[in-house]
């Protein structure tokens, strides 16, 4: 095995995760230094809107809507294996059709018990 190869690839490795991390540090200093400073009272509150913020910050909300998140988030992630599925299709043959099949069909299964549920409800 070549040496100078083999660390050639790690090279670049290096030379990704010092742009990953000098772009950013250098685009947050540039901003710093470059947008304007004019803070004054108003400004400085939470809301730009000139409406003194009323109430508590911490608001709670209802566990309905993170079940829907993570459900969504499920869902989102089940179109994502769909597509190289997709495309590799004719390689897989009957056995990847039907694999298939059975991740819809359990993902199915889980919709069908959240409807049963009412966790889709927003009532």
């Amino acid at each position: 095995m070549d040496l100078a190869l083999y660390y050639s690839n790690y090279t670049y490795v290096v030379i990704f995760m010092l742009l990953g991390i000098a772009l950013p540090v250098a685009a947050l200093t540039a901003g710093r230094f470059l947008r304007p400073k004019n803070p004054y009272e108003e400004k400085l509150i939470t809301y730009e809107s000139g409406i003194r913020p009323t109430g508590d910050a911490q608001v709670r909300f209802h566990v309905a809507y993170y079940i829907i998140a993570l459900e969504f988030v499920i869902f989102d992630v089940e179109t994502v294996f769909l597509y190289p599925w997709a495309v590799a299709l004719d390689q897989l043959g009957w056995t990847g059709l039907n694999a298939m099949l059975i991740f819809i069909f359990i993902l199915g299964l889980g919709l069908a018990y959240s409807w049963k549920k009412k966790v889709l409800e927003w009532n």
